[in-house]
């Protein structure tokens, strides 16, 4: 039987003693690709701050899912605090989703490559944003 990622990391040099100061570093399995996605586009080249305010705007004022997304007035989107280029990408992800159905059960047997090629195939979904989906 192999070792758990967490035994591998404590036993690394460098990062076994962060692991021993900090504890186990755990992550929350995404639950909806089509946020996550969203939310990643959000936090493109702005600071932490500025993404969580635009996030907690736009899920106040629109229902984040691709229909919801599609429905809403490019003015609202802007209003919430998306740039003309985070509004056609968010546009450009909903659009990908409802074209081709796109969940997380999608990918779930996928290989990486095939994911990341799937997604990357989206306007706006770079290769940052689709690795950060295979994390999850």
């Amino acid at each position: 039987m192999s070792d758990s990622p967490h035994e591998v990391l404590r036993a690394d040099p460098d990062i076994g003693p962060l692991v021993e100061t900090h504890g186990e570093l755990t992550l929350d399995p995404a639950s909806d690709l089509f946020e996550r996605l969203v939310v990643s586009i959000l936090r493109q080249q702005v600071s932490m701050a500025s993404a969580a305010a635009t996030r907690e705007r736009l899920f106040d004022t629109v229902t984040v899912t691709p229909a919801g997304i599609k429905d809403a007035d490019n003015d609202l989107l802007r209003d919430a605090g998306l740039s003309r280029q985070k509004t056609r990408y968010v546009n450009e992800v909903a659009d990908a989703f409802l074209e081709h159905g796109y969940s997380l059960e999608t990918f779930e047997d996928a290989a990486d490559e095939e994911i990341h090629e799937e997604l990357t195939a989206i306007t706006g979904v770079g290769d940052w944003t689709a690795n950060m989906q295979l994390l999850l």
